[in-house]
């Protein structure tokens, strides 16, 4: 294992045993997960928390505070789902991401997490039709929501420190994915980012102010692993987006980015690679100060355009508005 990640371990070891000495307690915080009729995947973490806290108290916790819990590791977690009960354990982060069985309707459903010693939660479970035949996969940074994130300072800034609500949305994208689903009943949302699972319920709120369908956030932990100081976060977007292809293999799904961060890239890395399951690539085209703040040179400035490549259409546009004028005429819809 890599040294980061073993003085990692001890340090949590530590910090858990002194505030389990103090009457800390844990207790789970659900991310939104997703599946189909026979199984779901469930995500969520076990953290300590001083005296008792529900839920919603720990999803308000903002900025740097939501980095500072301490994870539990190798906790015992049931997980209840459509009448099937699964025990599986966090891993040394304190995360729970398991594949378990059990029926449940397509639309909204629920699944059920217990530990010892703490209530238990529930986790919205997203469930695809299995006639389902078109998805929208959506990166989060630049493409719904303004952050600049590329830039050290900056993202620091925005992750730790800058309020939610000063957060700002993309224009017109919420209205463009709501036009989505509504022209294709069913479907299935997934906002794909590189962002830490410790801000998870900041963007769950800000995609709900702002009026964005409802979907898993598919994100990733931040901390060293078994060979590395930090997690890669495009090897994340193609992992995540190779096991949605395993894992709906009858869904063809529009990937949306922005060309500011590595979107193109790995969307072109997907789409030759499994033509079979993309629709079609939308790319919010940055406007020439935002490319700057983003680390990217800037793209030419001018009206929404389509361009082939690879066997798929990619659609370029500066806003949501623009996207759909060029979507709303195709197949792709």
């Amino acid at each position: 294992m890599h040294r980061a990640a073993v003085v990692e371990d001890a340090l949590h070891d530590i910090v858990e045993r002194r505030l389990r000495n103090r009457g800390w307690r844990p207790v789970i915080t659900a991310y939104a997960g997703y599946g189909a009729p026979g199984w779901a995947r469930v995500m969520g973490r076990v953290v300590l928390t001083r005296g008792v806290q529900t839920q919603r108290q720990l999803e308000k916790v903002r900025g740097w505070r939501s980095f500072m819990s301490s994870p539990v590791a190798s906790a015992v977690v049931r997980i209840e789902v459509g009448g099937s009960v699964t025990e599986t354990r966090t891993d040394r982060s304190g995360y729970v991401d398991c594949r378990v069985k059990g029926d449940l309707a397509p639309g909204w459903g629920k699944a059920r997490l217990f530990i010892e010693g703490a209530d238990p939660v529930e986790a919205p479970i997203r469930v695809v039709d299995p006639e389902c035949r078109f998805g929208v996969v959506s990166d989060i940074d630049d493409t719904v929501m303004v952050t600049a994130l590329p830039r050290p300072l900056l993202a620091a800034w925005n992750t730790f420190v800058l309020d939610e609500h000063a957060r700002a949305a993309v224009p017109g994208m919420a209205v463009l994915y709501e036009r989505l689903i509504t022209a294709n009943a069913g479907t299935p949302v997934f906002y794909l980012s590189t962002g830490a699972w410790n801000v998870a319920p900041t963007l769950t709120r800000f995609l709900s102010r702002h009026l964005y369908p409802a979907g898993p956030l598919l994100l990733t932990d931040w901390g060293p692993t078994s060979d590395r100081w930090f997690r890669s976060g495009q090897e994340h977007k193609r992992n995540t987006l190779r096991r949605l292809s395993q894992e709906f293999p009858n869904v063809k799904w529009l990937l949306i980015g922005d060309d500011g961060q590595h979107d193109q890239e790995i969307y072109s890395e997907f789409a030759h690679a499994h033509p079979e399951n993309v629709a079609a690539v939308a790319i919010r085209r940055l406007s020439p100060t935002q490319a700057v703040l983003a680390g990217a040179i800037p793209g030419p400035a001018g009206s929404p355009e389509a361009v082939g490549s690879g066997g798929k259409t990619w659609f370029t546009a500066p806003d949501g508005a623009g996207l759909w004028s060029l979507l709303r005429d195709t197949d792709v819809v």
